[in-house]
């Protein structure tokens, strides 16, 4: 199995309602340094509808202003979709909607 495919094996488990942060994937999928990684794997989703991208934020609960499907404010309203809410200042509260793994 590749990195990307652990990566995406990872991102395939975050259920409807919650995030992970790209170094929880990365822990997840087997090190805890491939942080980057991560966002280089979910930039070249093959699979969006499948590998829910969206549900992964970086380490302060922030969306991608890069992100690769649909433009800055498409995750978001992914997520909002998904039953996030968003805090005043637009970052996720990881206290309440943070996944920190399998069968969590």
């Amino acid at each position: 199995m590749t990195v990307f495919e652990k990566i995406y094996e990872v991102v395939r488990q975050i259920p409807k309602g919650k995030v992970a942060t790209y170094g929880r994937v990365a822990f997840l999928a087997g090190n805890p340094r491939w942080a980057r990684v991560v966002g280089y794997a979910l930039h070249v989703n093959p699979d969006p509808v499948g590998i829910p991208c969206y549900r992964v934020v970086n380490r302060f609960g922030e969306t991608s202003p890069a992100f690769a499907f649909g433009g800055r404010d498409r995750q978001r309203e992914l997520l909002e979709a998904d039953g996030i809410r968003f805090l005043p200042d637009g970052r996720v509260d990881l206290s309440k909607d943070e996944w920190v793994g399998f069968g969590k």
